[in-house]
């Protein structure tokens, strides 16, 4: 029990560990996927120790802990800081490195995202981002609520656990906050998705989108003599020319499908039920849906024999599935913009800052 305790709260106080590249909760859900990791930097830290497993560990040198591999803007990451990040990383993927080289890679991402976060800091403090003491108590409430922590004193028993004390939670929620409100006024808030771009993304994509729409359909099957080949093909062909007649002459295709199809669906009329985009096949679908409901198309030709299809109904995109499918694609659009603003914001500020990898 303590065992996985001690895991949930590593998992839920990585953020404050490794942030800054964190998706904040006001960015829209659909669509939403992290930014890509930035790559290693050339200069990577050394892999030959062993890798972390205890916070214990994080501790049995005061030179690592001191030791500054990193300067962005005169301000410091230690070596004790990136062992920390790589610690809760693992305890949260449940993964191990491969080798040496897989490790640097893992340890090579991690120092980028902490240099990435000490600038993002650094562009918040500028921006004079102020965070409230009382936001900070509340991000404190709704951590001891995912960890079901009774009351303050065992809140701070679990993260000691963790190496941590409630000022050190305080400060890194603070930053993480600050983070976000920066990020927010530097990328999100800059960000717009117009009804023009919303049409165009519908029309480009409304196949795609309309998939797990139904309709109903109906068909007669005519089907060619084997035995004659060619000519029971043509015979085939002139029953269905002559049903087709009766047909535009006005008479009742279920009527018509009971008494000429020879698919086992003509006693119930030649219904095919409801069917979902793609339970046809495509040449087939796309025939039954060129028509309009109520209509029914002349003498298609398929392997099995020559069909003649009615299409009864047809689900669109139209009144609330319209409204609901163009609030998606905002999200969707607004995501993709989110992901680009974001890369682009963060090559903007690390081409500004002044940044000394010390390995």
């Amino acid at each position: 029990m303590r065992s996985r305790r001690a895991a949930a709260v590593a998992l839920l106080l990585l953020p404050l560990v490794v942030s800054g590249c964190s998706i904040p909760s006001w960015v829209p859900l659909v669509g939403k996927s992290k930014p890509a990791a930035p790559e290693a930097p050339k200069a990577q830290p050394p892999a030959s120790a062993p890798i972390l497993t205890s916070r214990d560990q994080l501790h049995d040198s005061d030179d690592v802990v001191d030791r500054v591999i990193c300067v962005v803007n005169n301000d410091a990451i230690t070596q004790y800081e990136l062992d920390e990040a790589e610690l809760y990383y693992l305890a949260e993927t449940r993964e191990r490195p491969s080798d040496g080289e897989a490790r640097k890679v893992l340890r090579g991402r991690l120092l980028q995202t902490l240099i990435e976060n000490r600038i993002q800091l650094q562009q918040a403090e500028r921006e004079k981002v102020v965070v409230e003491d009382t936001e900070i108590a509340e991000s404190l409430g709704d951590i001891m609520k995912k960890l079901k922590a009774k009351d303050a004193t065992e809140f701070e028993a679990m993260i000691k656990t963790q190496g941590l004390t409630i000022e050190g939670v305080k400060k890194r929620l603070r930053e993480q906050l600050m983070v976000q409100r920066v990020v927010r006024r530097k990328v999100a808030l800059r960000i717009s998705v117009t009804e023009q771009e919303i049409d165009r993304y519908l029309a480009e994509n409304r196949e795609k989108l309309e998939t797990g729409l139904t309709f109903g359909a109906r068909h007669i099957l005519v089907l060619p003599d084997p035995a004659k080949g060619e000519e029971g093909w043509t015979a085939a062909r002139l029953r269905a020319d002559e049903i087709y007649g009766h047909l535009l002459e006005g008479q009742d295709f279920i009527e018509l499908a009971k008494k000429h199809s020879d698919d086992p669906s003509g006693k119930d009329g030649g219904s095919l039920g409801n069917l979902k985009r793609g339970e046809l096949a495509r040449d087939i679908e796309d025939a039954i849906l060129r028509l309009s409901p109520g209509e029914a198309s002349a003498p298609f030709r398929s392997p099995m024999g020559y069909h003649l299809f009615r299409l009864d109904s047809r689900d669109a995109l139209t009144g609330d599935s319209l409204v609901q499918v163009r609030g998606q694609i905002r999200e969707i659009l607004y995501r993709q913009k989110y992901d680009t603003r974001l890369k682009d914001w963060l090559v903007e500020i690390k081409q500004r800052a002044i940044i000394d990898i010390r390995m």
